[in-house]
Formats: C-alpha cells, structure tokens, sequence
C-alpha cells in the first residue's frame, strides 16, 4: 500500500531531512585521506543526534552503523570500519537516514576523495544528474515509470550503466514503503503519481557492469566486474505545486553541488 503523507507530515519529513542534509554536507567537508569510515559514521552520529534526530540506520535489521560508507566498486551498504581507510584517488558514497518526529529523511552522495579523474568524476555528475532527472518527472498525474526511464535515459546516454537489482523505494513513517522505484523502465507505465506520495529515489550506476555481487557480510554490494560506483538520493514529494525535495538543509534551495 501506497501512504500519502499530508501537508504537516511533508513538513515532518523535511526537518528529518535537514538533518540528512546538514550530516551530509559535514562529512563531504570532513572526509579526507587518513580517515577511516568509521571516524565519519562517528562525525554523523555525533552530529544527527545533537540536532535532535535519530540514526535511523543504526540497529536497521542488525546493521552497525549509523551511515552506510560505500568506497569504490562498493555500491550501497558499507558497514563503517576502522579497517577502511580513505586514500587520494578514492570515491566514497555515503548514505544517510534521520528520523525524527516519527518521520525518516533519506538521502545519498558520493564523494571524491582529493583528486580523481575526469572519467570519475563525469561518473559522479551524471549520477547526479539522473537523480536531478528523476525529480523533475516527479509531477501530479505522471507514471512511476517516467523517474526510472528518466535516470536511464541520462545514464545510458552518457555511456555509463544502471544498476538493476537495487532500486529507491518509498518512505516515510518507516524507512521502507511501497512502492519501489526503479531507475529504469518505460515512461508511461506504473502507478499514477499522486499528491502527498514521497520517494527515496536513489540512483545506482556503474562504470561497467550493471549486475552486483553481495559480501558474505550480508550487506556490502559491489559490482561483478569491479568497475567504480556512484549513488545519490533525495528524498522528494509529489505535490500540487510539482516536486519538493525534502532533502535540503534549512534554508537551500540548491538540489545538486558542483562536483
């Protein structure tokens, strides 16, 4: 079942959202070589709970960390270690999930770690840029169909591949609701967009490869073939009005930095 949140629950949702926002933006800010993934699922935590929020990953079906921290050919779920530590060169995808108020903020970035190069970082843009996609199909009347086809479209334009066994989701009082979205697909199809329904939409593409290998872990998903990953998220309304992302720190309007 599809839940359609009200005018206070987007609210809600978005000062969760702010906090994911703000985390986010500090561990862009912070994460240099010599740090491990730990030392910012630390940084997060620290910083989600002064502001009032709750690690909403941290116990999630027995995962460790407060943030997923995802290098390279890690695509999604990186458990924080102290045993991962960060090198020039590297690209880190780091997803973030609040709740607060009972309602759950979720969202994503990959980051470069120093300098990388210029394959990599047109990885990252054209993530970000299919994610950018993605919301701007998010409209009252349209299909689901229309975000996935929408982030396919960019990605496989630019000559990049989307992961197809991971997919967004909705979200809300929990951090998992219906329906799933995908990040490919046919415009046109799926269930009508509807105002009040809010998104995790989470692109996941590859510069390679789009199948997946999980980690004896249970949680770590890499690519097959060992190609570099990128992820962004936000999570976003459909509204009257059009699409508000939810996502954002206090006081931005901006959806995407500069890479």
């Amino acid at each position: 079942m599809i839940h359609r949140k009200s005018a206070r629950d987007l609210d809600r949702m978005a000062a969760a959202g702010a906090i994911v926002a703000e985390t986010l933006g500090l561990l862009a800010e912070t994460a240099r070589p010599g740090m491990s993934t730990l030392d910012l699922d630390q940084i997060a935590e620290r910083h989600i709970r002064a502001a009032g929020g709750v690690p909403t990953f941290k116990g999630y079906r027995g995962f460790p960390g407060s943030i997923c921290a995802s290098p390279n050919t890690m695509i999604v779920h990186g458990i924080p270690s102290d045993e991962i530590v960060l090198v020039e060169g590297d690209i880190l995808s780091v997803d973030v999930g609040v709740t607060r108020q009972g309602f759950v903020g979720d969202s994503a970035v990959t980051i470069a770690i120093g300098e990388v190069p210029e394959r990599t970082r047109e990885l990252l843009r054209t993530c970000q840029a299919s994610l950018q996609a993605a919301v701007e199909a998010c409209h009252v009347g349209g299909r689901l169909g229309d975000i996935g086809a929408a982030v396919q479209g960019v990605v496989e334009t630019a000559g990049f591949a989307v992961v197809r066994d991971l997919v967004g989701h909705g979200v809300g009082r929990s951090m998992h609701e219906d329906p799933q979205v995908k990040n490919y697909g046919e415009a046109g199809t799926g269930p009508e967009l509807k105002a009040g329904m809010t998104l995790a939409i989470e692109p996941m593409i590859t510069d390679g490869a789009y199948e997946i290998h999980i980690d004896d872990d249970g949680w770590s998903i890499f690519t097959v073939d060992d190609s570099l990953a990128a992820h962004f998220e936000h999570t976003v309304a459909i509204t009257e009005e059009g699409p508000r992302v939810l996502t954002l720190a206090h006081g931005d309007s901006i959806v995407n930095r500069p890479i």
